[in-house]
């Protein structure tokens, strides 16, 4: 066992949430942050004791001593080219969703983490929400017999929407529904989707930011087992980021039902009215323990490099997440069914 130094590339809201997940754990030796805002980099470096901080992330790559990079920048346009100089830079990345804009550069990444040997992972939080992971688990081991079918409705908040439509212009399918569409090929593997149809609506978004509010998807695969996600960003503004989902997963021997519309707990009060706490995606620290699965699979990383252990999200299958939300995006724009696998995107 050895401990790591950590490198975290943007500490927006992702980013800080993974600074203070590292700066505790005790197979951190140091942790190292790179941020633009220089308000924002001082905050958090001072609240997560980060040995440097910096305005420029090269000067991360320059440091032989980091084993690994977090790289949890906006706008997404960002992403592919962040990585390639991590991995250039001969350092271990975890990359948040998506993987890339093209299947080109999702190819590109694979190959360098490949050739240099270097763990390469993407941000698919859900994975690491225990209900989403009993889903796996009663597939795996025979409770619910051979797939059938499974629904997935997602719904978050307006300040989602405006949040990313206001940096990019990408759709419902790759930012939102890219988490499900994610878990059901999880759950679902060895099986591989063929085929993608895809319709999106546009009423509130359109006008300032040119995307849509929501998007269902129909995925066919090739074991024939058909799943939907619906996922959209037009919830009236309410408690910040919050995230409604239900799931319905049907097989030949049973059905599982998950409501993980975050409903439980209800705080009402004469100042802000009613608001649902603890109902974001990634999840927020209570005090003393964080709530929801992003320091699970933060924690997952650090060990996968500190203890040499194998990553639960391949960029491999981060790929085919990104094929099947791009395929779903031209879809929508022909109106048409599209065949996986994708040329020339």
């Amino acid at each position: 066992m050895r401990r790591i130094n950590v490198g975290i590339i943007g500490t927006g809201w992702i980013g800080e949430i993974r600074a203070k997940v590292c700066a505790t754990h005790p197979l951190v030796e140091s942790l190292h942050l790179a941020e633009v805002d220089e308000a924002k980099l001082k905050r958090v470096a001072g609240e997560t004791g980060a040995r440097t901080a910096t305005t420029d992330y090269r000067e991360l790559l320059r440091r032989r001593e980091i084993d690994a990079i977090i790289v949890s920048t906006t706008p997404e346009t960002t992403h592919y080219p962040f990585t390639r100089d991590c991995l250039l830079a001969r350092k271990h990345a975890f990359l948040e969703k998506p993987m890339g804009l093209k299947l080109k550069e999702a190819d590109e990444l694979m190959k360098l983490a490949r050739e240099a040997n270097l763990k390469l992972t993407i941000g698919y939080t859900q994975r690491f929400n225990p209900k989403y992971a009993y889903v796996k688990k009663c597939l795996e081991d025979g409770t619910l017999g051979r797939p059938v079918t499974a629904l997935v409705s997602r719904n978050v908040s307006r300040s989602i929407g405006h949040k990313i439509g206001g940096r990019v212009r990408l759709s419902p399918a790759v930012m939102e529904a890219t988490h499900d569409v994610d878990f059901i090929l999880w759950c679902l593997l060895p099986a591989r989707p063929v085929r993608v149809y895809s319709e999106a609506v546009f009423r509130i978004m359109e006008h300032e930011h040119g995307v849509p509010d929501c998007q269902w998807i129909v995925v066919t695969m090739d074991d024939g087992t058909v799943f939907t996600i619906g996922a959209g960003w037009a919830l009236p503004p309410g408690y910040p980021h919050f995230s409604v989902a239900t799931i319905e997963f049907v097989a030949t021997e049973g059905a599982l039902l998950i409501d993980d519309s975050h409903r439980d707990i209800v705080l009402n009060t004469m100042k802000k009215g009613m608001v649902l706490p603890l109902s974001t995606m990634p999840g927020e620290q209570v005090r003393h323990v964080y709530q929801g699965p992003m320091e699970a699979e933060t924690i997952h990383f650090i060990e996968a490099v500190a203890l040499d252990r194998p990553l639960l999200v391949t960029p491999e299958q981060a790929r085919q997440v990104m094929e099947v939300t791009l395929a779903a995006d031209l879809s929508a724009e022909r109106h048409a069914p599209v065949g996986l696998p994708l040329d020339g995107v």
